[in-house]
């Protein structure tokens, strides 16, 4: 079966009942950034993270299948990933509201890029 990287998974799937903005986000190797916002739908879950101070200026789409833990205690978000990854991870580059079908080569590029983590 095939890893659904939009959809949470078991040891986080409690976070689409959060709102994670603000959160502090950790990659297998230390600070990553925090979460700028959080899109919770099934299907479609993914957080935008601001790397900032780390890289000012930057931000990345993190799908919901790559977060590996959240401890709404201290507010920390974790990823199965390394900094260098979120450092290479395409740009999230917010335009003009557009459907779903305007969304689908960004969404394939990120589908590409992160399922690479589960193989």
């Amino acid at each position: 079966m095939a890893h659904d990287i939009w959809t949470y998974g078991e040891t986080a799937a409690h976070a689409a009942h959060l709102d994670l903005t603000g959160y502090r986000v950790e990659a297998t190797d230390g600070f990553a950034g925090t979460v700028d916002t959080h899109e919770p739908t099934a299907g479609r879950a993914h957080v935008v993270v601001d790397t900032a101070p780390w890289i000012p200026g930057r931000r990345v789409i993190v799908p919901a299948g790559v977060v590996t833990a959240v401890d709404s205690g201290t507010e920390r978000l974790h990823i199965g990933c390394s900094k260098q990854r979120i450092e290479e991870a395409p740009p999230f580059e917010p335009g003009p509201d557009h459907d779903r079908d305007d969304e689908r080569p960004h969404r394939m590029g990120l589908v590409d890029y992160y399922l690479a983590f589960f193989r």
